[in-house]
């Protein structure tokens, strides 16, 4: 499954969800982590009000099944949820990206918690999946 880290120096989950200007994408696994990807965006983040500036992180994020932030306002965590991605708020900005990594590895290797089950499972069906078990009704 995919994480996502709100960073504005890759090492810290310290940036707000809407003015956040990188992403931090990884593959995680009860095998361990690999990163994937720094999603960067543009313009004027910082203006409140500015749903504009969500939409493009929300689509980038839509196969992520975790995004964790510093703060998110409740706007972004609703659409965040209705896509399937469930937003994790970091206890401080001093937690290291790595150890929230290698802490969900010995989870999944375990019995993760409720919360970690139920994002585990609630990626909604793309629009093919939906025709596909239609038409099989």
């Amino acid at each position: 499954m995919k994480i996502a880290f709100t960073t504005s120096d890759r090492v810290h989950i310290n940036a707000h969800f809407g003015w956040a200007r990188e992403i931090d994408v990884y593959e995680i696994s009860d095998n361990g982590y690999e990163f994937i990807e720094t999603l960067t965006f543009e313009g004027d983040l910082k203006q409140d009000g500015n749903e504009d500036k969500v939409t493009p992180k929300l689509e980038a994020l839509n196969d992520c099944t975790i995004v964790y932030v510093s703060a998110i306002g409740g706007t972004a965590a609703a659409k965040l949820i209705k896509k399937g991605v469930t937003p994790v708020k970091a206890k401080s900005d001093d937690d290291k990206i790595a150890d929230i990594l290698n802490k969900l590895v010995q989870t999944l290797k375990g019995n993760p918690p409720p919360w970690l089950r139920k994002a585990l499972q609630q990626k909604p069906s793309n629009f093919e999946d939906d025709l596909e078990e239609e038409a099989t009704v």
